[in-house]
Parts: C-alpha cells; structure tokens; sequence
C-alpha cells in the first residue's frame, strides 16, 4: 500500500487484486495517527511533536475523526472493505446514484451545469489520450455518493486519479492516487493543489464548480509535464 510522504489521510488497505491507492484529501492528518492528549505532530515530520493545549488536541481529533468518516466514503469507493469511524458511521455503497450510461463526471451534489460537465469530460478525455491515465470525477455532498458503486462503474486501477468534490467537511478537493500515477506526481502536488483551490474561502467565494474546473486543469498542466525532479512544482 502506498502512503503520503507528509500527513497522510488515509491508508487504504491493499487487498489481492485490488489497484493499490493512496489517498490525499484537504485535511492532512493520518487518521491512525496518535499522539499524546497534549501534543500534535509537526507537518512534514514523522516523529516530530509539538506541544499543544488540550482544547487544540480536542480540536484537532474530532476534525481528523470527521475527516476519516469522508475519507471513508472515498477511500472506500475504491476498496472491497467497509470502514466504520466516528459516530458509528459507515462507507456508502448507493448503486442507484449512478448515472445509466458511462461517463467520466459523475455530479450527484448539482455543482457543474452542464456545459461545465461537457467541458471536463473533454480534458478527461483528452488528457487520457496524451498520457494515459485516467481522471475522474465525483461530485458530491456526502453522504449522498455512490461511494462503494463506483469503483466497478470506473474500473478503478492503478493508473486511475479519482478527483472527488466534496464540501461536506470544508476542504472540498480529496483524491485517491493510483499506484502508477503515484510513481510519476511528487505528493506534495495533491496537497498544494487542495491548499490554492480547495480551501473554503476559495470556494465559498468563487463557488464549488470553479474549484472543481480549476483543479482539472491544474491535474492535466501537472500530468502533461515530463517527470524529472521539478515536475508539477507548481499549481497552475
């Protein structure tokens, strides 16, 4: 299974056949992590600890445990496993929100109008055919997500970015990377992405479907550029 190099959110666990995925979201703790009730880990640094208040601590754990129950619903859509964290509340598996006929944009949250739809497909599309690896994307407001269903529905592998957008717990971009696309994106690509068009001023202001339009663009500029030790240094 692969992991994040700084505050992974969540490690999906890897069964046999199954694409190995890491998982990236806005918020940038690992959901396992612990740490002393006054303490919280230095970003960057595995073992680093800074000390915190108690009410900070208390903070911080119940957004991490907010945040897992997302990533549940997303880590999940990619995975055969349920994850129940928080609250008691479980992965979605809805079948019945998926759209009848295939497509690579799936808005069950009525963010996108349509043209802003036919025009993500089309870069979906066309970035498939200059690199080889597959985006797609969900939309979403959770729980209402297909969430388990689209796994089969996208043939979900390693060479698959599922982008989903999701305002739910305020950062609203969260990603599952494939294994393969893993290999040639830095990591800290995903999190300076959902840091410049994912943060809840941004969206707020300039609404979620130019968050979502703005971070496809952003994926394809970084996926078309060659891999070498500066690719993807910026966010477009």
């Amino acid at each position: 299974m692969g992991f994040l190099l700084q505050n992974p959110l969540l490690n999906l666990a890897h069964t046999s056949g199954s694409p190995r995925i890491t998982a990236f979201s806005g918020y940038h703790r690992k959901c396992n992590a612990s740490a002393p009730p006054n303490q919280v880990p230095v970003q960057g640094r595995k073992s680093t600890w800074k000390q915190s208040t108690k009410s900070d601590w208390a903070s911080e754990f119940r957004s991490k445990s907010i945040n897992c129950v997302l990533s549940g619903t997303l880590a999940l859509s990619l995975s055969l496993a349920g994850v129940g964290i928080a609250e008691g509340k479980t992965g979605v598996n809805k079948p019945e929100l998926l759209p009848s006929e295939f497509t690579t944009v799936i808005d069950v949250a009525g963010f996108l109008s349509d043209g802003q739809e036919n025009r993500i497909a089309k870069e979906i599309d066309a970035l498939e055919k200059d690199t080889g690896f597959k985006l797609r994307v969900l939309a979403q407001n959770y729980p209402d997500t297909p969430g388990l269903a689209i796994k089969d529905f996208w043939k979900v592998d390693d060479r698959t970015i599922v982008f989903v957008a999701d305002p739910t717990f305020g950062n609203i971009l969260n990603f599952n990377v494939g294994a393969s696309v893993d290999l040639d994106i830095p990591r800290s690509f995903w999190s300076r992405l959902a840091g410049k068009y994912g943060n809840m001023f941004y969206w707020k202001e300039k609404g979620e479907d130019a968050s979502i339009e703005a971070a496809v663009m952003a994926i394809g500029t970084c996926l078309r550029e060659p891999v070498g030790s500066n690719n993807c240094s910026e966010v477009q």
